[in-house]
């Protein structure tokens, strides 16, 4: 007889758990091999596509016994504020500015305040300087000056502040006249750097001279474009005002080509001393002498000339002859 090997607690365990497998294998086969039975669904299966979308708005469906009625959720508009957007209302609202500045009276200019003018009139200078009844934003304070300068030669200095709301401020320096000037039939007034300008109103104390022929012209200040051209030289404005005080009163100072400056003696003869200012004083001592010697002498001459004091000449008026002195005449 064989001997029945009695089984242990955990063997029979192990065969309780294969059997259990083994039966639930069968009941799964038998399972997958049933035919499946159609089943219809009256909801659509969603879309995998329409899953993924997010910002769709909803949708509800209610039923209010009326077919084919549906409400929606109310959709709130979006605005996407971009550069472009913020571009368009700042060109907008400057051209809107631009506009009102130009237009509106407020800004524009009632009169122009002018101060330093002596001889000048303000409605001269506003209507030079071309800012009466302009926007205060049209007004350029350098383009003003400039043809204020270029009108008047007679202002040596303008200076134009603009101020808002449409103040315009001119303050102006005139060119003080120490010569009248007369040549060929015309007059004009010379300050003291050779600049000649229109007389205006009355100046006592100028300085009369005669001019026979144009004087040479000065030149203008390299570092002021505004200024003209000097009508003469200022060496020669310094020596007229130099002999100025050696002119007999009843004489008039001339100005001619060869001898320079000069006067007609009432006592009958002409008196030349050229155009350097620098010698002036010697040139006058040189000629009173010179005049006291021939008065003394009987001699009357028709010129005297000291344009070079260390050789001074004269004229004597009968022979008509010249007579050149050394320095010590």
């Amino acid at each position: 007889m064989s001997e029945r090997k009695e089984l242990t607690r955990a063997e029979i365990a192990r065969q309780r758990r294969s059997q259990r497998v083994a039966k639930e294998l069968t009941q799964t086969s038998k399972r997958a091999l049933k035919p499946a039975v159609p089943v219809s669904s009256r909801v659509a299966a969603p879309d995998v596509a329409a899953r993924r979308q997010v910002a769709r708005p909803r949708r509800f469906n209610i039923a209010l016994g009326m077919p084919d009625i549906h409400l929606h959720e109310p959709s709130t508009p979006r605005l996407h504020a971009s550069w472009r957007l913020g571009s368009v209302f700042i060109v907008i609202l400057l051209g809107v500015a631009i506009y009102l500045s130009l237009s509106l009276p407020y800004f524009h200019v009632p009169s122009v305040t002018v101060l330093g003018n002596n001889r000048l009139t303000r409605e001269e200078i506003e209507s030079a300087s071309a800012a009466l009844g302009q926007s205060i934003f049209m007004v350029q304070p350098d383009e003003v000056e400039a043809r204020l300068r270029m009108t008047y030669p007679e202002l040596l200095s303008v200076q134009v502040d603009v101020y808002l709301p449409n103040h315009v401020y001119v303050t102006m320096t005139e060119r003080e006249p120490v010569i009248f000037w007369e040549q060929d039939e015309g007059y004009t007034w010379i300050d003291s750097t050779g600049v000649a300008f229109r007389p205006r109103g009355l100046v006592t104390g100028l300085i009369p001279v005669k001019g026979l022929v144009v004087p040479p012209p000065g030149q203008a200040p390299l570092d002021d474009p505004l200024s003209p051209q000097p009508y003469m030289q200022k060496e020669l404005v310094d020596a007229i005002l130099v002999l100025a005080p050696h002119v007999p009163a009843d004489s008039i100072m001339v100005f001619d080509r060869s001898f320079g400056l000069g006067w007609t003696d009432s006592r009958g003869w002409k008196a030349f001393f050229g155009t350097s200012a620098d010698d002036m004083p010697l040139k006058v001592r040189v000629y009173q002498s010179l005049v006291d010697s021939l008065v003394s002498r009987g001699v009357s001459p028709t010129m005297i000339n000291v344009m070079y004091p260390d050789a001074p000449f004269y004229r004597a008026a009968k022979v008509e002859q010249e007579f050149t002195l050394d320095s010590g005449y």
